[in-house]
């Protein structure tokens, strides 16, 4: 049996997660904060980990390299809700296996899960050392949105706080090199 550790400070995210993971064959074990994740780890030895980046005030990227230098075998997937391109690149940086940005439907999380220590959604040979340019970064954002909404354009123009037809207009440019958008 595979063996998980969530490491989630929204307890009913958690359990939510728990449960949704157990009916597919994982051992779940729950804790909601850094300073029990590392006890937690050492003692159930889980073959996975979903690590949030946000655990009340310390920010799981920083338990990442720990929570490796443990378990180097463990597959550990960082799931977040303020999703950029810098983090991703960080937390795959630091080790871990993917990054998901929430909310996450349970097919893209056992995806995710499944995937060996050689397969990466960002692969670490992947990242790039250049900065970023912040239309880049907006485009990936709404991007991210834009696929958590299942494509729903007038839902995502409404999170994102703005019109239907600035989103359109954006999505119609994707934004390459320095010098901004490509047509």
């Amino acid at each position: 049996m595979k063996r998980l550790l969530i490491v989630e400070d929204d307890l009913s995210l958690a359990s939510i997660l728990g449960r949704r993971l157990t009916r597919h064959g994982f051992e779940c074990r729950l804790t909601h904060d850094a300073s029990t994740a590392l006890l937690v780890a050492r003692e159930f030895c889980p073959s996975h980990i979903l690590l949030d980046m946000k655990l009340a005030q310390v920010n799981g990227l920083s338990l990442i390299v720990p929570l490796r230098n443990l378990l180097p075998k463990v597959t550990m997937v960082l799931l977040t809700g303020y999703a950029s391109i810098a983090t991703a690149v960080e937390a795959i940086r630091l080790g871990a296996d993917n990054y998901l940005a929430k909310p996450v439907d349970t097919q893209t999380l056992l995806a995710a899960l499944e995937m060996d220590g050689h397969t990466h959604m960002l692969q670490k040979d992947d990242v790039d050392d250049s900065p970023l340019n912040p239309k880049r970064l907006e485009w990936e954002h709404i991007q991210q949105v834009l696929n958590a909404n299942q494509g729903n354009v007038s839902v995502t123009a409404r999170q994102l706080g703005m019109h239907r037809r600035t989103l359109q207009r954006k999505l119609l440019k994707k934004p390459v090199g320095e010098s901004g958008y490509l047509k």
